[in-house]
């Protein structure tokens, strides 16, 4: 019964999210592609924490929390837009930020 409690519970947590949209992140745009016109005004990597207690969390989940981060990240580097530059390893992604001036 404590195996099956403890089990649920992390589950449970797993599905939770964390990261939650910084002012001014919401109008960030996320593109699948470095977009046309735009200055790259840098590139960030965020992390959050992909597994707890040794139970890998949903990757639909942690992918848009790392999302979030880098959109969280783009108003302090004068960005408007960002698109990622790998894929999300271990919790952490890499992605670049443009201001295109929309």
């Amino acid at each position: 019964m404590r195996k099956i409690l403890t089990v649920s519970l992390a589950l449970a947590l797993s599905a939770c999210t964390w990261v939650h949209m910084a002012p001014g992140a919401a109008a960030v745009r996320v593109a699948s592609s470095p977009p046309a016109g735009c200055e790259k005004r840098g590139e960030v990597e965020v992390s959050v924490k992909h597994s707890i207690a040794f139970i890998e969390r949903n990757p639909i989940k942690v992918r848009d929390e790392l999302e979030t981060l880098a959109r969280n990240e783009a108003p302090g580097l004068q960005a408007d837009t960002i698109h990622p530059l790998t894929d999300p390893v271990r919790g952490s992604q890499r992605f670049a930020a443009w201001r295109c001036g929309r």
